[in-house]
């Protein structure tokens, strides 16, 4: 019987040599039933992961070449691969940054790979439950079965399927609760502003030798945790803020001092933007800036063009700023948690706060709620205090019962 195709794919292809001479190197191709299809991309033999623009090549291959029936079938006739081009198709453009829509390449090349193959009918539990074994990685796992259930309610719900398919899911990890004291986040800022960038001498006596330039290469990102800490934004509300309306811009009213979250033209998800009024401190840096012309067309830029990810140069700055991760991975997501959990230890009214970060009350509560002062303050006095009844507390009773075992022990 032969075996079923995995639909097109990368793959590392090793180097080529004749007569101990490397003839071709080693590329990143697309293999798509018996034929290889170049990307341009040169690969190493150990390189696991493929480059950005190996992943567009796939993702552009895959548009040109096929487009999946959009009408009502049996599900024991639609492949997985039909199912994740559709949802492909419909959804990449919607996420606000490039980096984001590279992500969302990759975990669905991921599951192409595996489950692209296989029959929509087919889809249970044990394949779900192999898929996490060979990623390796239970979280990432997760996250990429989330868009696999995903795309396939979003195929039911184009009546392209009537039947119901479960995605099981690996349990989720539980919540990171690395947030930055305020020492540290002052640290982290600081060495933002004040970090210069270093070149090495190529000519001349003092060759090898290192110097600090003026470039202020992490500046931008000073500003980036200014932001973080002060509103709890997600990264991706932030890169987009600017202080002129635009498209694909989420906008900061100078004037009102109010955030505009959501960017122009981005429909409203799960992961609520809502506007929020900016604190005054924030709201003096940033006219600031506007003023001197620090910024040009969004709050954080890098060479005046508006940053797609802070990730690397986020991670360079920790390391510069010495912080410890023994309490956990310090990321520009940390900024988010960090100014939930000040709001709770300032002791904010929990609906006020949840509505300021755009979270709901519960998800707040059960995540940062034991930081708040108040947090169980009555159970743990209640616990200590005398009975109503009796008016006697555990310690009185304690000590009369004592008193009464050496009363009984006298001769």
């Amino acid at each position: 019987m032969p075996r079923t195709s995995k639909g097109p794919r990368l793959w590392n292809r090793p180097a080529r040599r004749k007569g101990g001479k490397i003839i071709a190197a080693s590329v990143w191709i697309i293999k798509d039933a018996g034929k290889h299809i170049a990307t341009g991309c040169l690969a190493s033999p150990i390189e696991r992961n493929p480059p950005d623009a190996a992943v567009k090549a796939l993702a552009e291959y895959i548009a040109k070449k096929y487009q999946p029936p959009r009408k009502a079938r049996d599900v024991d006739a639609i492949p997985i691969a039909d199912v994740l081009a559709i949802y492909h198709a419909d959804k990449r453009e919607g996420f606000e940054t490039e980096a984001l829509r590279r992500k969302f390449d990759r975990r669905i090349g991921r599951l192409n790979d595996f489950f692209g193959g296989t029959m929509l009918g087919s889809m249970n539990t044990t394949l779900c439950s192999d898929y996490v074994k060979e990623r390796g990685n239970p979280g990432g796992a997760r996250r990429d079965l989330e868009d696999l259930r995903s795309a396939i309610n979003h195929h039911g719900r184009e009546n392209l399927h009537t039947a119901v398919i479960h995605v099981t899911l690996p349990p989720k990890g539980a919540p990171r609760d690395r947030w930055l004291e305020r020492s540290e986040a002052a640290k982290l800022i600081w060495t933002c502003w004040r970090h210069r960038e270093v070149q090495t001498i190529h000519r001349g006596r003092n060759k090898g030798q290192t110097i600090g330039t003026e470039k202020r290469p992490l500046r931008h990102l000073a500003r980036f945790m200014l932001i973080g800490v002060y509103t709890g934004t997600r990264a991706g509300a932030i890169a987009s803020a600017s202080p002129y309306r635009g498209e694909g811009r989420s906008f900061v009213d100078l004037d009102r001092g109010i955030y505009y979250r959501l960017a122009k033209g981005k429909r409203a998800t799960k992961k609520r933007r809502p506007p929020a009024p900016i604190p005054a401190r924030l709201l003096a840096h940033m006219r600031r800036w506007v003023r001197l012309g620090i910024v040009k067309t969004h709050f954080v830029e890098w060479n005046g063009l508006a940053v797609a990810s802070v990730k690397t140069g986020f991670g360079t700055a920790v390391k510069l700023a010495g912080l410890s991760s023994k309490e956990g991975r310090i990321s520009p997501h940390t900024l988010r948690h960090t100014a939930a959990t000040w709001l709770m230890q300032r002791g904010t009214d929990p609906w006020q706060a949840a509505g300021y970060l755009g979270m709901s009350v519960k998800l707040l509560i059960d995540t940062y709620g034991h930081h708040h002062p108040d947090y169980m303050k009555e159970a743990a006095a209640a616990i200590t205090s005398k009975d109503r009844k009796s008016n006697i507390s555990v310690v009185e009773t304690v000590v009369e019962l004592k008193k009464a075992r050496e009363r009984r022990e006298k001769p």
